[in-house]
């Protein structure tokens, strides 16, 4: 039940939200990348920074909270630090959350 709760409160934000709408979908989100699969690697933060339009700082924080959650993981390439989403995390909620309704 932590992690469910971990994961609402991560997600209670509106542009985390609006974050991991995009990243579950990156190929319908975001440009292809000079560095980085967007499945494989997933989003470069640069990405993600221009299309929120907040300061890197700002979505570096973002992310964090949302990879503390279990909802993303987080891979360095050269300069730049890429996010995708956990599959396997966002399955497990969601099937915790249907729970509720029974």
């Amino acid at each position: 039940m932590e992690s469910t709760t971990l994961i609402l409160r991560a997600l209670a934000n509106e542009k985390r939200m609006k974050i991991m709408n995009w990243i579950v979908d990156p190929l319908a989100h975001f440009p292809k990348q000079i560095d980085g699969d967007l499945i494989d690697d997933g989003v470069c933060v640069g990405h993600i920074t221009d299309k929120i339009k907040l300061k890197q700082p700002t979505v570096t924080s973002h992310m964090k909270i949302l990879e503390e959650a279990g909802l993303v993981t987080s891979k360095k390439i050269k300069n730049w630090v890429f996010y995708k989403p956990d599959k396997k995390v966002l399955s497990k909620f969601i099937d915790d959350l249907s729970h509720l309704s029974q």
